[in-house]
C-alpha cells in the first residue's frame, strides 16, 4: 500500500470509534474474532489497546499478522487496522 492510500484511510479513519478494546485480558481468540468479523463488514477499523507501549506494539503486529490486515495508524492506544474486503 503507498503512503497516499495510507493517507486518505487515515482521513477516513479520523471520525470512527474503536469497535473493539483489549483490555486486561490481553489479546484472546474472542477478542481475535471479534476484529475478524469488524474487518469482514467495516474493512477500516479502530482498536484501544490498553497495556504498555512495547506490548501494544507487540499486540498490533499479532494482529495484522493473524488477520491479514494493515496498519495504517498507531497513536497512543488506538491502532487503526485495513483490511480489503473482496466481497463488497
Amino acid at each position: 500500500m503507498n503512503s497516499v492510500d495510507k493517507k486518505r484511510l487515515r482521513a477516513e479513519a479520523h471520525a470512527l470509534k474503536p469497535v473493539v478494546i483489549i483490555g486486561q485480558s490481553g489479546l484472546t481468540d474472542a477478542v481475535l474474532a471479534e476484529i475478524e468479523l469488524a474487518l469482514n463488514s467495516h474493512e477500516l477499523i479502530k482498536v484501544k489497546v490498553r497495556a504498555e507501549r512495547e506490548e501494544r506494539e507487540q499486540i498490533s503486529e499479532k494482529i495484522c499478522t493473524i488477520a491479514g490486515a494493515e496498519l495504517i495508524q498507531a497513536i497512543g492506544q488506538v491502532i487503526v487496522i485495513y483490511r480489503l474486503n473482496p466481497n463488497k
